[in-house]
């Protein structure tokens, strides 16, 4: 099983919510987001269930920015892992 995740939208708003698709082998299996200063982040299944601050902090479930490339760390791809039954 592979989990990526892939920002959504070309903009971004200073002040606004960045978010990403998580996928799952290339299939959409929620939405993550964060505010611009990752002081509140939180993630939508697409079976309706939300939760807010997943894993405690935003930088404890992205990792990379700047020159690299986002990814889930692997404290995020464990809850994952835990809310999808594996």
């Amino acid at each position: 099983m592979s989990l990526t995740m892939e920002r959504v939208g070309d903009d971004l708003n200073s002040f606004g919510n960045y978010k990403y698709r998580i996928l799952e082998n290339g299939r959409l299996i929620a939405h993550y987001w964060h505010d611009y200063r990752g002081d509140e982040h939180g993630i939508d299944f697409l079976n309706g269930t939300s939760e807010l601050w997943p894993v405690g902090r935003m930088i404890e479930f992205v990792e990379g920015g700047g020159p690299e490339p986002l990814t889930l760390s692997e404290k995020a791809v464990a809850y994952l892992n835990s809310k999808l039954g594996r």
